[in-house]
């Protein structure tokens, strides 16, 4: 089964072309490596990507043969995540007081180490 049909399925990209996107942009690994959307998929690979909140880590258990309710598709794999932030601390990231102007390199590379963007 290609990668991006099974982000899809198992409902972690509301579309699939959302997920091929992800793939073409290089933020989806399969095992460590970055691949493209047609990468076969099969059970006990790691697949992991950044999505809005945190960085997602899951191990796929089971293929789907069609996209499939939340419930059902909780079980196609092992969620390996990193928990979300609590909401105050999101609100808290990106706030500068007023007049500040742009983001400096300093705020920028905060921020992005904040987001988990390592570099």
């Amino acid at each position: 089964m290609r990668i991006d049909s099974w982000l899809w399925t198992t409902r972690f990209f509301k579309s699939r072309s959302q997920a091929t996107q992800a793939c073409r942009a290089g933020q989806v690994r399969l095992n460590g490596q970055v691949v493209k959307a047609a990468a076969e998929v099969k059970p006990g690979d790691r697949i992991g990507w950044r999505d809005q909140l945190r960085p997602r880590q899951v191990e796929v258990v089971q293929l789907l043969p069609r996209r499939v309710s939340p419930s059902l598709a909780v079980e196609a794999y092992i969620d390996h995540s990193p928990p979300p932030p609590d909401p105050a601390e999101r609100m808290a990231v990106g706030l500068r007081p007023r007049g500040a102007g742009r983001p400096e390199k300093k705020d920028r590379r905060d921020l992005d180490r904040w987001r988990g963007f390592q570099r």
